[in-house]
């Protein structure tokens, strides 16, 4: 399942025309919420939208707005229960949403070589 849910975020990544650490970091902050709670089948895509919400507000200078991840769903899920999760996501995070990556790493080196 956490495969689907990853390639259809790929989908509304490119769709979005997100920058790729936003989506570095939606994964990352999928797999450790996955790692402290047990998340439904049916509000896997919610966190999955959820948490994409919380990594383009990260990473993005212009994050898309939350009517647009409610429309991306097909309106599976209200503007309500979208920022529900992202509050649930936040606090079993301690509000930890940097991500350890060898790509910060590799952006640095690159700037200074």
């Amino acid at each position: 399942m956490r495969a689907i849910l990853i390639d259809w975020l790929i989908e509304v990544h490119q769709k979005f025309r997100l920058r790729s650490e936003t989506l570095f970091v939606t994964v990352n902050l999928i797999d450790r919420y996955a790692s402290k709670q047990h998340i439904a089948k049916s509000e896997l895509q919610l966190v999955g939208v959820s948490c994409m919400l919380v990594a383009s507000k990260y990473e993005e200078i212009y994050p898309p707005v939350l009517r647009d991840f409610v429309q991306i769903c097909n309106k599976s899920f209200s503007a309500p229960q979208i920022l529900g999760m992202e509050q649930k996501v936040l606090f079993a995070l301690d509000f930890d949403v940097k991500s350890h990556s060898p790509l910060r790493f590799l952006e640095r080196y690159a700037k200074h070589a």
